[in-house]
């Protein structure tokens, strides 16, 4: 443990925003993985529940958990399969 007062706010505020962080990268997933199961079982709302895990990569690029291009791929991968699905 730090002992200047400046190096322990530190650690506090590095532990908060890596909760923070491990808690949206988790829902992150859940999210993508809803997606991927609805494209897999043929569900009637995969289209909004792709639509969703989009979204929620966009926000994970604007909180800086992602960088825009692996966003940009794992979108462009759930589409293509869901496109796929439906033909």
């Amino acid at each position: 443990m730090p002992n200047i007062k400046s190096a322990k706010k530190r650690v506090i505020i590095s532990e908060k925003k890596a909760a923070r962080n491990t808690s949206a990268k988790s829902s992150l997933r859940t999210s993508v993985k809803k997606a991927k199961v609805a494209i897999a079982n043929n569900d009637a709302n995969t289209a909004v529940a792709v639509k969703a895990a989009c979204v929620d990569l966009d926000k994970a690029v604007s909180k800086g958990l992602l960088h825009k291009n692996t966003a940009a791929r794992k979108k462009s991968r759930i589409t293509k399969a869901m496109n796929a699905a439906n033909a």
